[in-house]
């Protein structure tokens, strides 16, 4: 089963704007108690739609530049890339259904 990559400003651009696969960018850190509440469906998105997604997450303490280039003012936030452009967004901890649709969404 697929896994959440961790993805960081050295790499932020190679593994999601150049992207040929759609990627749910998952930006979180390790004191955020509703990050940890996501990190579980998150994890479940990465197996269910391997193969058509590809879920990486960004640690905002560790990656500064790439949760200031993308705005990135409250976590967690998930963005999704699509031809290397921002195709969805949610903020905070919301309902796997809402990610789900989100996601459909953004790979129709």
């Amino acid at each position: 089963m697929a896994h959440p990559e961790a993805v960081t400003d050295a790499d932020f651009e190679e593994k999601v704007v150049k992207s040929k696969t759609p990627v749910l960018v998952d930006f979180w850190a390790e004191w955020c108690a509703p990050c940890r509440m996501i990190a579980p469906m998150v994890e479940e998105l990465a197996g269910e739609y391997e193969g058509k997604l590809n879920v990486v997450k960004v640690d905002v303490d560790a990656s500064p530049d790439t949760s200031v280039k993308y705005g990135i003012r409250s976590i967690p936030t998930l963005l999704i890339f699509k031809n290397g452009k921002i195709a969805e967004q949610v903020i905070g901890a919301v309902p796997k259904s809402v990610l789900k649709r989100r996601v459909d969404s953004a790979l129709a």
